[in-house]
């Protein structure tokens, strides 16, 4: 008997992985236009961003159901005797408590949920991570016992191009979205205390990202480390981000990821991300 790692859509890891990995991913929902897609699988991220650009209202984000846990963990106990579940922030959605709760409902399999307290391809790293020690053999209580040292290192920040989703999204007043939008002011966001709140105001986009690689570079010196940046449909950006940042930190091991539609949602095209935590030996 083994133990099985479970995720959510929003770490939007790579097809490849998941499969080589044996990760087994339950799929967050938006809505739009009175259309509900499950994302990355009924709508790509590319197509989700042609279909919000504009001044319409914001799509409808919602959690999986319970339901969708409860089925993934009954089927999972032919084969395994204990599941770890790896979510998005409980401040941001109520995917991590939908684990939970599956997880007292199903008997027979011994699930731990954990509470990643972000998301993304940095919620990602807490998956592969598990993922890779559960291939090796690792007792669940070593997996958790890894996830919360991880936890200690991980940095993510977010730099959000256009106001007017944070506005939209009831986050930001009119007023501030305008002359944030006047100023060219470029918030920087982190996640403190499980949600999403700022970190600083940059004046422009350039300069905020030059305020994050400058952190990253600040922890590299102290640690090995392994990054990912995180792009809202600018794949072009990211990969000349990836090259600067890699040619002044070559001891960073680099990779590139995407704001799906979830996530997308409340922070609109143009965004960028950087996240990072301590590599293991």
């Amino acid at each position: 008997m083994k133990t099985a790692i479970v995720t959510d859509s929003t770490a939007y890891l790579p097809y490849y992985i998941v499969e080589k990995l044996d990760i087994h991913v339950i799929p967050l929902t938006v809505t739009i236009d009175g259309h509900s897609y499950e994302e990355e699988v009924d709508l790509t991220s590319a197509d989700f961003y042609e279909k919000v650009r504009g001044e319409g209202p914001l799509p409808k984000t919602s959690q999986p159901p319970v339901g969708k846990f409860v089925e993934l963990f009954e089927s999972l106990k032919a084969d395994h005797d204990t599941v770890i579940s790896i979510h998005l922030s409980s401040g941001i959605s109520g995917t991590y408590a939908g684990a939970v709760q599956a997880g007292e409902m199903v008997e027979g399999i011994e699930v731990h949920a954990f509470d990643s307290e972000l998301s993304c391809y940095i919620q990602g790293f807490y998956v592969i991570r598990a993922a890779k020690m559960a291939e090796q053999g690792a007792s669940p209580d070593e997996i958790m016992a890894e996830l919360a040292e991880m936890k200690k290192t991980m940095r993510a920040y977010f730099m959000v191009d256009d106001l007017s989703h944070l506005q939209r999204g009831g986050r930001l007043s009119s007023a501030q979205a305008l002359i944030g939008g006047l100023l060219q002011v470029k918030p920087i966001l982190h996640f403190h205390d499980k949600v999403i709140v700022p970190f600083e105001k940059i004046r422009t986009r350039k300069k905020a990202m030059k305020r994050i690689a400058d952190m990253l570079a600040e922890d590299s010196e102290k640690m090995p480390l392994e990054a990912a940046i995180i792009h809202a449909n600018q794949p072009e950006e990211a990969e000349a981000w990836k090259v600067e940042l890699q040619e002044r930190m070559p001891n960073v091991a680099f990779t590139i990821s995407h704001f799906g539609p979830v996530i997308g949602t409340h922070l609109g095209e143009g965004s960028m991300g950087l996240g990072w935590v301590k590599r293991r030996a």
